[in-house]
């Protein structure tokens, strides 16, 4: 007899676990399928993010800020060092510890919220039943649900331009698992994951060049944001080139032959490692059988309503399977929202104040809109901006690259957006995402009191100079 329970969830990673945890907690039996197995080739959970995503990728920026630190800026603040190595095997030891560690304690959660973990394939059959294939696709398993969750993740996208080769031509995944630094790294792709493990490579001694096809930078960020990462990565040694388009790769003794295009022709680059890092797609292949009539888009996204709801009853699909960005907060809040809904409870998502973030040094954060989709729009609005320059803490920190910008409606004074760039913005940016959801004014940051030094004093100046009366920079008049 087939295994019941009131919500199965097909996908352990930030969205379907953490929608798992909260099910349970609202006391439905429920169970997730997760087909994930770790360098070891045993099940692990936490899916890309949490094995060979978001949480190993910022090990490794932390461990090679470090030793970039110590080896470029310490001696600014009087530190003297010598005979600085890397010992590149313990960086990566260190990030699979870090990575094991918390993947054990997603286990933990399960245990400890009586959620049934039934490891392999999962697949949405007719009856909201959910066959799962073992590991060694010699056994079978069928549960029935009164619910189903489905949270399949996404996956590295290729390019025919660039097959994958083992260890040389890779994907984020095995961009991360280097066992030694290249002299020379190529990089297919200038978005968020090809600058931060282009950094993290960077920091620990190659030259980097990154490959974008698009010819505008960042082009979801602030214009005048990304118009300033632009040149500070260029000044740190990133090698960027926009409107490049890669037409073929072919490995030799000398290692990988680049063959691009832009508008001035035809060019090639020489690497000893390359990494393609041009998107991702959603893993729903295979994800439902025909006959159950799940309603996909043209790129494999799920249909979904406001609260997740799929076209058919009483399934939902969250996280990247679905629109909007592709960010494993996103997707987690998607997951407590469709467990709330399941239980009979009122519950929402905010996806207009979702922050994304790019963990390169500085870093990159936004919140709401960016000004040229408000002047695109025809919105009437205010500025204010800051720099970190003029910032006490920043420059006590001598880490005083970048700026606040805040966005206020002209009429209601609603704070619109929020973009920053520098030191620690992917904390700084969860402040304008509680002004915005509270449905704040730039006047209401402009009143509040911000502690002294803190970088956080730089939205403080932000917001005060929509009104033009900032207090540490001079105020543009009229």
């Amino acid at each position: 007899m087939a295994k019941q329970y009131d919500v199965v969830v097909i996908g352990a990673g930030p969205a379907g676990y953490v929608a798992a945890i909260r099910c349970a907690q609202l006391g439905l039996k429920t169970a997730c399928v997760d087909q994930w197995l770790g360098a070891d080739n045993q099940p692990v959970l936490g899916g890309t993010c949490l094995n060979v995503g978001c949480i190993p990728s910022k090990a490794l920026l932390e461990s090679s800020g470090r030793f970039e630190e110590i080896n470029h800026t310490f001696a600014d603040h009087g530190i003297t060092a010598s005979g600085v190595q890397l010992d590149l095997a313990k960086m990566m030891a260190r990030k699979a510890k870090v990575v094991g560690d918390l993947t054990q304690g997603i286990k933990g959660l399960f245990k400890a919220n009586g959620i049934d973990w039934h490891q392999g394939r999962g697949k949405l059959l007719p009856k909201l039943q959910v066959q799962v294939i073992a590991h060694d696709g010699q056994s079978e398993t069928i549960l029935e649900a009164k619910n189903v969750i489905l949270a399949p993740g996404s996956s590295s996208v290729e390019i025919g331009a660039a097959p994958l080769q083992d260890g040389v031509i890779v994907d984020s995944s095995g961009a991360l698992e280097f066992s030694e630094v290249p002299k020379r790294l190529g990089v297919i792709g200038a978005g968020v994951i090809g600058l931060e493990l282009g950094s993290v490579w960077r920091r620990l001694g190659a030259e980097v060049v990154l490959l974008e096809a698009q010819e505008s930078f960042l082009g979801a960020a602030d214009e005048q944001i990304a118009k300033d990462a632009l040149r500070q990565f260029k000044r740190q040694g990133l090698d960027i080139r926009l409107g490049a388009r890669v037409v073929s790769c072919e490995t030799g003794k000398d290692g990988i032959v680049v063959q691009y295009q832009d508008s001035k022709g035809d060019h090639s680059e020489t690497v000893d490692k390359l990494i393609v890092a041009v998107g991702r797609r959603p893993n729903t292949e295979g994800l439902a059988a025909d006959e159950v009539g799940l309603l996909l888009d043209e790129w494999g996204l799920i249909h979904v309503d406001e609260h997740c709801r799929t076209n058919q009853p009483s399934v939902y699909a969250i996280g990247d399977a679905v629109r909007g960005p592709m960010l494993a907060h996103k997707g987690s809040e998607e997951g407590v929202m469709v467990a709330e809904v399941i239980a009979g409870q009122k519950a929402e998502v905010s996806y207009d104040t979702i922050p994304s973030v790019i963990y390169t040094h500085p870093e990159i954060a936004w919140a709401g809109v960016t000004e040229q989709a408000l002047k695109a729009a025809g919105t009437d609005y205010r500025v204010g901006t800051f720099p970190f320059a003029a910032s006490g803490r920043a420059r006590a920190a001598g880490d005083s690259a970048g700026m606040v910008k805040v966005l206020a409606d002209a009429t209601t004074d609603r704070v619109l957006g929020v973009h920053i760039i520098g030191a620690h913005c992917s904390e700084l940016i969860a402040q304008a995402v509680i002004a915005m959801e509270m449905g704040a004014s730039s006047e209401d940051l402009a009143l509040t009191i911000f502690a002294h030094p803190t970088l956080s004093e730089a939205l403080h100046e932000a917001a005060l100079a929509v009104d033009g009366r900032a207090i540490h920079i001079p105020n543009k008049k009229g």
